[in-house]
């Protein structure tokens, strides 16, 4: 590049300072490559002296690299590219992996005597130097190795630099070639070339520089270059492409031939600019005898002509698997299970630096086979927007035994850009915050699986009766007392509760239900505790246990609360696993760009609850797959359970696992701002969440129910992949029938013996009046007595105050002793029916009586006997 006019004393200056410079080099250099030559006198000595104290060891590290992300393809273990991230798109190779074109193309162009000496062309050099003093223009005059120095140099710069500015200024002080300063870097430049020249062999020197330099834009290194303008291996270049090649190194930012709609060197002008470069080329290799004049004649006639293969950085690379590719590029930048394996903290610059410069081979947890139907099932369920409402969908699978992530579906359309259209996103649905911008989403009813488990781990049964009756509850959490005064909340589509078991609420989803079963554990925020155990947090990656960034509320125990899918997920997995979660993973084995595997930590997996509370979970959770989740079961013969989740309309769930893979499902709104704006209103455009049980996709299909659409095919696909066991028996301690006393509440008032018996868990209704020997108004009894299931339902009986008598049990008597029995007992008595039977006595016998034994009547109250005998007499047969 031409400098500004210099001034006669400029030129006189540099000419000094060249000639004081370049004999020191020139004497010192010549001692260094040609030791034998004899050198004496005290100039000689002094240069030398002045020469030796300059530093000699350059630190050649290797050259940044991409990271690549890789996938199984599902047949044996065969892997395929996902994406790669780069601040310089190269890919070193060895000597023998180059055409023996580009190497005669390169030496016969920058450096004929390569070969001849140890690092510094001593011609050249002077050559160069004499330019740079008497001339506008300059000149390199570097030897291959020079440029290889000064190549490490700016690398160094690149990986260290904090910002540009800084990065421009380390890069100009490696690189310039003017003034005394030059003179200077020029004699370090030497000095560092011999020492490598004495380090390395030709070859290595040779191929690390083309693995090191520029072709143009983000394009360094043979073989990326090769790639990208001829879509072939570096080893594959022909003699017009070598040629090419070779002349883009030194003027990279003009030559370059990835814009073809460049009007200065572009496809309209045939690349007017690097052709001239290229016949440069040519003509030196054919001067120094590296082709033939035949050779020379028949390529210079060739045009430049590129096959473009443009390497595409990042994720969009991954086409449908983008978001699963997402998910693992911000695993590795953000997760600090990683940071020592990866020698930085996650979220640091140098975390950010290894990803795009450290070369690393990441191998994933992707089941190709599992991704093609996930992402085929979405595309075919779900539109990427729906004008009136931001929608949002996505599905990913898990394997529970490893935590492995097998899947991740999304509706929208990867981009990174910030115009998108309504149906490109970056963001990532199913996981947390810090993985994919996403805050997670209010989970629903697929809550209600740890109110189960805590339910289980207070040994209550899945069995008993509990009243789930609409009306309001209470607990307490931590002491502080959680209540519903004044607020009732209702069921699906405002349906009444009822008297049932957990495993019948389960099933079918009833919010009032697990509000008792809350309302009856010992703390309510258990529940909390049990799901922080099972690896639930919320979206944001905040703990849910110990409350410190939410305040649990008596309703929170049905779902209110934003969780990812994923995380969601690996929940369900615990109950799948016999109760042990398994921390996700998306990462198998990463190798850095020496070819050394890292040391990952190991997936975490721990007991999170007891095996029996999982499988009695696994018990509750099947009835789910005949009920309210019944249009998510694939019917396969593969055992699955499950759970809905509904939050308000707006966020709808389905949750499903066999033993071996966990799939779950959201459809919802994504972000909103819910009563903000009038539907009505044509110029207000908030959005504003909508009603997915009265909103339709384009084919007519119901949104709520797209959630079962997609879990189904996704499981489906996991069943007929890794199949599925029986689950395990449920703890039969867990799901026996328990019976409790029930308590004598006769003589008292309707309102106290209610209080009674609601005290010791048991439902009350008011039966008919009897008579009986209690107060007028007070109870007389309870249907049943003694002992009853928990939790179920007591009938009052109430005395009508007129006293009375209990029908004695007279069955097995003849009819007179039955006759005599009741009117001692103050009844009165009536011959009913009688049966002939061969087997009765000879006086026959009583088989009844109406009113039955046992039953509280009025004194003289008929008491018809009903009998059996071997002949019946009168009108009895």
């Amino acid at each position: 590049m031409p400098h500004a006019k210099r001034t006669f004393g400029g030129v006189l200056g540099g000419f000094l300072g060249l000639v004081g410079l370049s004999a020191i080099a020139g004497i010192l250099v010549t001692a260094t490559v040609t030791p034998a030559i004899a050198i004496s006198g005290y100039a000689a000595s002094s240069g030398i002296s002045l020469f030796d104290s300059l530093p000699g060891n350059l630190e050649v590290d290797r050259p940044m690299e991409p990271t690549t992300i890789y996938a199984p393809t599902g047949e044996g273990d065969d892997y395929y590219e996902l994406a790669s991230f780069y601040d310089q798109n190269r890919e070193p190779i060895e000597y023998d992996e180059v055409s023996h074109y580009v190497y005669d193309a390169l030496l016969s162009t920058e450096d004929p005597r390569y070969y001849e000496h140890g690092g510094v062309d001593l011609i050249g050099t002077a050559r160069a130097l004499l330019n740079n003093a008497l001339t506008e223009t300059t000149q390199g005059g570097s030897s291959i190795s020079q440029q290889y120095v000064k190549g490490v140099q700016v690398q160094t710069c690149e990986r260290t630099a904090e910002d540009m500015e800084t990065l421009a200024e380390c890069a100009n002080e490696a690189v310039t070639a003017s003034g005394t300063e030059g003179y200077q870097r020029k004699l370090q430049e030497m000095r560092y070339a011999i020492t490598i020249e004495q380090e390395y062999s030709k070859e290595q020197i040779l191929i690390g520089y083309l693995n090191l330099v520029n072709f143009g834009g983000v394009t360094y290194g043979i073989e990326a270059a090769a790639q990208q303008y001829y879509s072939k291996s570096a080893k594959d270049l022909n003699l017009n492409e070598s040629a090419t090649l070779a002349g883009i190194v030194n003027y990279p930012a003009t030559l370059r031939l990835d814009q073809p709609e460049n009007a200065e060197n572009g496809e309209e002008n045939g690349y007017a600019r690097t052709k001239d470069r290229r016949d440069s080329v040519l003509w030196r290799m054919l001067k120094e005898g590296t082709i033939t004049q035949e050779q020379y004649d028949s390529t210079v006639e060739q045009p430049v002509e590129p096959n473009l293969s443009n390497r595409q950085r990042g994720c969009a690379a991954a086409q449908g698997t983008a978001y699963f590719c997402q998910y693992v590029k911000n695993t590795i930048l953000n997760d600090s299970r990683y940071d020592e394996a990866f020698g930085s903290e996650a979220g640091s610059p140098e975390r950010a630096d290894m990803l795009t410069r450290g070369g690393l081979e990441v191998y994933t947890t992707l089941d190709n086979n599992l991704q093609y139907t996930a992402q085929e099932t979405m595309a075919a369920s779900t539109p990427a927007s729906v004008d009136y409402m931001k929608f949002g969908a996505t599905s990913v699978q898990i394997e529970p035994k490893s935590g492995n992530v097998l899947s991740m579906a999304q509706n929208t359309r990867f981009d990174e850009s910030r115009d998108t259209d309504p149906g490109d996103s970056a963001q990532i649905y199913a996981v947390d915050e810090k993985y994919g911008a996403a805050p997670g989403f209010s989970v629903g009813s697929t809550y209600k699986l740890f109110t189960l488990v805590a339910w289980l781990e207070q040994g209550r049964s899945v069995n008993e009766h509990v009243d789930g009756n609409v009306r309001p509850y209470s607990g307490t959490c931590e002491g502080r007392t959680l209540n519903a005064e004044g607020s009732v909340i209702n069921n699906f589509r405002n349906q009444g509760g009822k008297i049932g078991t957990p495993r019948d609420f389960t099933a079918q989803s009833l919010n009032t239900g697990f509000l008792a079963m809350a309302a009856q554990l010992d703390d309510v925020c258990s529940i909390h505790e049990v799901a922080g155990r099972m690896g639930v947090h919320l979206g944001t990656g905040e703990e849910i246990v110990p409350f410190e960034t939410w305040d649990p509320g008596m309703f929170d125990v049905l779902g209110s609360m934003n969780i990812s899918p994923l995380t969601l997920a690996s929940a369900y997995a615990t109950v799948a696993n016999k109760g042990v979660h398994c921390e996700p993973t998306v990462l198998t084995r990463v190798v850095d760009a020496n070819g050394q595997e890292l040391e990952l930590p190991e997936t975490e997996c721990e007991q999170a609850i007891d095996e029996g509370v999982a499988a009695t979970a696994a018990h509750a959770l099947a009835g789910v797959m005949s009920a309210t989740g019944s249009s998510a079961n694939p019917n396969d013969g593969v055992p699955v359970v499950g759970k809905t989740g509904t939050h308000e309309n707006y966020q709808t769930w389905m949750v499903e696992t066999s033993t071996n893979v966990t799939t779950a499902a959201w459809v919802g709104n994504y972000d909103s701002m819910r009563d903000e704006r009038d539907p009505d209103n044509p110029d207000d455009d908030t959005f504003y969440e909508v009603d997915l049980y009265s909103s339709f996709t384009p084919n007519g299909r119901q949104m709520s129910e797209l959630r079962y659409d997609i879990a189904r095919a996704n499981q489906a696909a996991a069943n007929a992949r890794y199949g599925g066991d029986e689950f395990p028996t449920p703890d039969p301690n867990l799901t026996k029938v328990v019976k409790v006393d029930v308590p004598n509440v006769a003589g008292m008032s309707v309102d106290e013996a209610t209080d009674v018996l609601e005290g010791e868990g048991f439902s009350v209704t008011v039966g008919d009046t009897v008579s009986g020997d209690q107060k007028e108004g007070r109870v007389e009894k309870t249907n049943p007595e003694g002992s009853a299931p928990r939790g179920s339902i007591i009938t009052l009986l109430i005395s009508d105050g007129e006293g009375g008598t209990k029908v004695p049990d007279v069955t097995g008597l003849s009819t007179t002793q039955a006759y005599k029995r009741l009117f001692d007992e103050g009844l009165r008595a009536s011959i009913g029916d009688c049966t002939v039977s061969a087997s009765a006595p000879a006086n026959g016998r009583v088989v009844r009586t109406d009113p039955s034994a046992g039953t509280q009547v009025k004194d003289r109250t008929e008491v018809t006997i009903y009998s059996e005998a071997r002949v019946c007499r009168g009108n009895n047969n």
